[in-house]
């Protein structure tokens, strides 16, 4: 990561996808394996003390592992509700299908990845919890009613508006905007999402190279800046592809810029304090 750092000639935040669960970019024999996310949600349900404590420790874990490879923002939590007869991409990624329950664990999240320095990434605003599709291999359509959406899916994202970051998600709200989807779509983004949940923090697009998308990469990275996401996402690696979208996209500026120099003085280089018996004392609690 210093080598990357240097060659950019800045101290650029570093991303990863590390939930935990079959989410998870560091694995065995290398890293340490930790549950889903769901996992905590049904500890909750029967003690909510312990389920955040355990999702508490776990993150303190998880940020030590990450930390060390000089990575400093995890893509977390997941605030999406799954819904009965849902595609399973999220399923046990999620805390629950109680809505209230997945902001309160929300809170946990993202209190205790600050207090570590490590940033959050609440995704995948406005919710993919209704999705009928897996967006990595076509669009989802969502057809519910918008007093649906209000009353499930956005309440973690309007409870927990103060993140640093948000990830957009790659589906039609027909409710919201029956013409874009929400990474291209102006409405969902300054109505919805900046307006009606009142989130001031730095959005970003999910990975722009899911096929859910239509377009060169070029032009996906151009829609997603004119719709409002203040960065454009790539994950997959292809040299050609993250040619093209650097080329689209242009240096911060104006609100963006503002939003990313705020939310990089969140982080503070504080090492977690975890006991040695951590370890331990997490598995005690799950069993």
């Amino acid at each position: 990561m210093e080598a990357l750092r240097e060659a950019v000639g800045r101290d650029a935040p570093v991303l990863i996808d590390q939930e935990g669960g079959r989410v998870a970019r560091l694995r065995p024999p290398h890293w340490n394996e930790y549950p889903p996310a769901e996992t905590f949600g049904n500890l909750a349900k029967r003690d909510f003390g312990k389920g955040a404590g355990a999702l508490d420790l776990c993150l303190r874990l998880m940020s030590r592992d990450v930390a060390a490879l000089g990575v400093d923002v995890m893509c977390l939590p997941v605030l999406d509700v799954p819904v009965a007869g849902a595609h399973d991409v999220i399923g046990d990624r999620a805390y629950g299908g109680d809505a209230e329950l997945v902001a309160k664990l929300g809170r946990v999240a993202i209190e205790t990845l600050l207090d570590v320095g490590m940033l959050p990434v609440a995704k995948h605003v406005p919710g993919h919890g209704r999705a009928r599709a897996d967006s990595h291999a076509s669009l989802p359509v969502v057809d519910s009613d918008l007093s649906d959406l209000e009353q499930c899916d956005f309440v973690p994202f309007k409870a927990l508006s103060h993140v640093p970051i948000m990830m957009t998600a790659h589906i039609l709200y027909t409710a919201l905007d029956p013409d874009a989807l929400a990474t291209f779509s102006a409405r969902v983004i300054g109505e919805t999402i900046r307006a009606g949940f009142g989130f001031d923090g730095l959005l970003i697009s999910d990975d722009l190279s899911m096929n859910a998308l239509s377009g060169t990469m070029d032009e996906r990275a151009r829609r997603a800046l004119e719709a409002g996401c203040d960065i454009a996402l790539h994950c997959n690696g292809k040299m050609p592809e993250m040619e093209a979208l650097a080329g689209a996209a242009p240096m911060l500026a104006g609100d963006s810029a503002r939003r990313s120099e705020k939310i990089l003085s969140l982080r503070h280089g504080k090492t977690a304090e975890i006991p040695p018996d951590a370890r331990a004392r997490l598995n005690d609690m799950l069993a």
